[in-house]
């Protein structure tokens, strides 16, 4: 807690200084007014900038509708007011007349927007969140951090995420979600969001959205919502862009990501990147299981890993208006991936009469993964609304992931396995159709729509043990499969939004029909299921006159298994653990309540208050065998469950030098099922909390400091520890605008992290940790350039199938 107390002290330090400077000679004030009412408003949000566009200061207006900005040196300045309903209003002030200390601006009218914008900005001029109807968005450019962090690092500070110890994703405390890119999916978030986003520098990502309750245009899948990240911004006429480098240690290494952005004319261009290299060193791991019963047996294993990791992604957009009521665009992402690693393990069983059996184990594994998608979509508006659109689109999409593990056993004693080598190469490709048709009438908005989405799924394993006789390996038939799934979604959807003053309504419904074929080529089987469903979605919006608004939401929501729990590949790289998929297994139905509440005057805050029930819920079951000492864990439709969720956000400016935030979750969760034939219950209150500090220097400077706890994980079989996470970063604007430098320090004062894992059944207890490198070190250095003039057109409607949730990547 001593550097938390620096940070304090040394920020009134800092504002004690600002305060005891000369006074200077001017004072600005005025009156804000309705244009059309002539009432005055409060909490108006009113900055004053230099001339060239730098902050000065900031100030809310009061009952009265007056503002004053007093110690003012001789200059001209620029002010600018801002808020929600309003239309921003810009003033030109000249002070440079040192004869005349006040300038009363008198009253200063705006005037009301004139559209339908539903949405509460919770902080003013360049608001960190926004709160809509359905969603909530945070600003990453609004966030100096951004431009030292990775996206993944950002989402702990996002309203409704949190990160949990093995950087796993949770939205409202649930892994099962979509990750979009720029609204619509992407194989790299398929194949492996993680690694993919730890290596995504935050300064090239504009928002984070976080779709709380995805209206019925949306696929149904995702339990728990939608996590759409918005990599590029409307622009003028020109170029834009920014580059980062960056470089991480001693876990990590050298990365490098940006974006690009082009308009001339009816042709517009938007491309994002990057790179990454990363190695992780010799960290340790033990494990030990105690089984019960007539023959108990206590395992004990202890072993080391260590990894690298290459990571590279390329994403690209293209635009052409043919004119004002055609519009084409199209879309292409790839991305590719390679690992290496060792694991080095050593194992005794020890049984009642003593030793059982031991061995050492040394695990060579590889693995290369690739991703590709690729979509097209037209677009055609209407002479008479403009507003009235029909799009046509198509999607192509595939990704692939392919393993490799050599196992060599020594010093083995009552263990006769021979070395053995493992292959799985599985992937997923589908195409999708899809037309949609939005049709506005007066303040009322249908949208309609049809959708036709064919995948496959598929894997190729093999296991091969080796032959002393021949001194070769040889695959193992009844350990080698060939799996084939298909998948085939029907849907239509109709949506209707009405927008009133201070309400704002969104309700539909969506059907779907899937049917799904899976064939075990090899040995000659079939699994064959068919389900219809139809999913309901309420939100509603009420605002209120204190900058305040309550939100509702309402909808069903369908967890279909992905290939990762679907496959049946059979993981025995550990010979006493074993881990394989379903490929029985049938989607999850579930049912989300939620209530929100925002509200903002000189900070922000919002409250979301969210109940969820499941029934056959796709989870994780352990089941010891006491034949062959073997723990198996797959997945299975055994669970029901509920969960009580509280979210909690709050951003506070103390000055206009220092901020003040704090991301918090707490759930409580239970859950039961079958194992094995016998029920097993466990339940526990789940939660995690992120505050964060930042004071900004002069000449550019700034620093924060992130302080995150996070407790443990539940599952219906065992639980996690919990762990704080601790960060300090500083950045410096070496070019306004153009160049900055950024460094961080996570976890200076531990430099590893064991995280716990506890898993019990009906007859076994057992206990893993794995040691992680806490401490890293981060240096960036980010660049931005372009010139900007006009505003690219997107279409406004394509494809988005968030029809298989994110936990089947994780």
């Amino acid at each position: 807690m001593k550097i938390p107390l620096l940070l304090l002290i040394t920020c009134f330090t800092m504002i004690s200084k600002a305060q005891n400077l000369t006074a200077v000679l001017h004072e600005v004030k005025g009156r804000i007014a309705d244009s059309a009412s002539r009432k005055p408003l409060d909490y108006i949000t009113v900055g004053l900038k230099t001339d060239k566009n730098l902050p000065v200061k900031s100030a809310l207006t009061s009952a009265d509708g007056s503002f004053v900005f007093n110690n003012l040196k001789p200059s001209k300045y620029i002010l600018t007011i801002v808020f929600v309903e309003y239309q921003t209003r810009t003033i030109t002030v000249d002070l440079i007349d040192s004869t005349k200390k006040l300038k009363d601006l008198g009253p200063i009218y705006i005037n009301t927007k004139n559209n339908n914008l539903k949405e509460v900005v919770v902080i003013a001029d360049k608001p960190l969140i926004k709160q809509e109807v359905d969603r909530i968005s945070y600003d990453l450019q609004a966030d100096p951090e951004s431009k030292s962090n990775n996206v993944l690092e950002m989402m702990r500070k996002v309203p409704l995420l949190s990160v949990d110890g093995d950087d796993n994703i949770l939205l409202k405390g649930n892994t099962g979600y979509k990750i979009f890119i720029n609204g619509k999916p992407s194989s790299m978030m398929e194949r492996n969001a993680k690694d993919i986003l730890k290596s995504m520098p935050a300064s090239s990502i504009q928002t984070i959205e976080v779709i709380t309750n995805p209206p019925s245009k949306y696929d149904a899948e995702g339990l728990a919502g939608i996590i759409n990240i918005v990599t590029n911004k409307k622009v003028d006429n020109g170029y834009n862009g920014s580059v980062n480098i960056n470089e991480r240690f001693p876990v990590g290494g050298p990365g490098t990501g940006g974006n690009f952005t082009f308009k001339q004319g009816k042709v517009g261009i938007s491309a994002f990147g990057g790179a990454s290299f990363s190695s992780t060193p010799m960290t340790e791991n033990f494990s030990n299981r105690i089984s019960t019963g007539t023959n108990a047996t206590t395992l004990a294993q202890v072993g080391n890993r260590e990894s690298e990791n290459q990571n590279g992604y390329l994403g690209t957009e293209l635009s052409y208006e043919i004119d004002s009521l055609n519009l084409i665009s199209a879309q292409f992402n790839v991305n590719g991936s390679r690992s290496e690693g060792a694991n080095h393990q050593s194992s005794v069983l020890n049984g009642q009469s003593g030793i059982l059996q031991t061995y050492n184990l040394t695990n060579m594994n590889e693995g290369t993964g690739n991703g590709l998608d690729a979509a097209f979509n037209y677009q055609l508006g209407f002479k008479k609304s403009k507003a009235r659109l029909l799009t046509f689109s198509y999607r192509y999409f595939t990704f692939g992931n392919e393993q490799h593990t050599n196992l060599a056993i020594t010093n083995h004693m009552n263990y006769p396995i021979p070395d053995y080598r493992q292959v799985n190469d599985g992937g997923s490709s589908e195409r999708t159709f899809q037309f949609d048709y939005v049709h506005p009438v007066k303040k009322l908005s249908i949208e309609t729509g049809i959708k036709a989405i064919l995948r496959n799924n598929e894997s190729d394993f093999q296991y091969q043990a080796f032959n002393s006789v021949t001194n070769q390996f040889e695959s193992d038939p009844a350990r080698t499969n060939i799996f084939d799934n298909n998948q085939s979604v029907f849907g239509a959807y109709n949506t209707y939004q009405y927008n009133l003053k201070n309400w704002g309504f969104k309700a539909g419904a969506r059907i779907e029909k899937t049917i799904i074929d899976a064939d075990f080529i090899t040995t000659s089987s079939q699994v064959r299921q068919e389900y219809l469903n139809v999913i309901p979605s309420v939100s509603i919006n009420r605002k209120f006159k204190d900058m305040s608004s309550l939100n509702f939401g309402f909808t069903q929501r369908i967890n279909r298994p992905g290939i990762y729990q679907l496959n049946p590949f059979v993981d025995r790289s550990n010979p006493n653990f074993e881990s394989t998929g379903n490929p029985n297994l049938h989607p999850t139905l579930n049912n989300s309540l939620q209530l929100g509440y925002s509200k903002s005057k000189k900070g922000s805050m919002n409250i979301i208050l969210s109940y969820t029930f499941f029934n056959d819920l796709i989870m994780p079951v352990f089941v010891f065998d006491p034949v062959t000492n073997i723990t198996r864990n797959s997945y299975d439709n055994t669970g029901r469950a509920r969960l009580v969720t509280v979210n909690f956000n709050l951003n506070y400016p103390f000055t206009k030098t220092w901020n003040f935030s704090f991301n918090g979750r707490i759930s409580h969760g239970r859950v039961q099922g079958l194992i094995n034939d016998i029920l097993v219950k466990n339940e526990g209150v789940m939660y995690g909390f992120t505050s964060s500090s930042g004071y900004r220097f002069e000449k550019g400077w700034r620093v924060n400091a992130n302080l995150n706890v996070n407790g443990p994980n539940l599952s219906i079989q065992g639980t996690s520890n919990s762990f704080i996470f601790s960060t300090f970063s500083v950045n410096k604007d070496i070019v306004k605008d153009k160049l900055s430098f950024s460094a961080s320090a996570n976890n200076p004062f531990s430099k590893y992290r064991i995280k716990r894992t506890e898993t019990f059944g009906p007859n076994f207890t057992q206990t893993d940790n794995n040691q992680s490198f806490y401490r890293s070190f981060n240096t960036s250095l980010n660049y931005s350039f372009g010139k900007l003039k006009g505003t690219i057109k997107k279409n406004k409607r394509g494809i988005s199938n968030d029809d298989i949730s994110n936990n089947s990547a994780q």
